[in-house]
């Protein structure tokens, strides 16, 4: 499973929730969604705005972890 780790990014940044969505250009409620580690997707465009800010890598947020889960994959592979 894919692991969105922006709440680690952003402590060690040192940015909070409301400047980091001011200055990417994206809601609260839905920066909010990635930053707990809810969210189902992330459209490349936010996530290069994001990498940008922040002066990370995709890798720096986005982890992968093994789980059971993973065999069953929902998109049939």
């Amino acid at each position: 499973m894919i692991v969105i780790n922006l709440d680690v990014m952003m402590a060690k940044r040192k940015i909070g929730l409301s400047d980091l969505a001011a200055k990417i250009n994206i809601t609260q409620a839905n920066l909010s969604i990635l930053k707990n580690r809810k969210g189902k997707a992330v459209r490349l465009s936010a996530l290069n705005r994001i990498c940008r800010e922040l002066e990370c890598q995709p890798g720096d947020i986005l982890e992968y972890k093994y789980a059971e889960e993973d065999d069953d994959d929902d998109d049939g592979n």
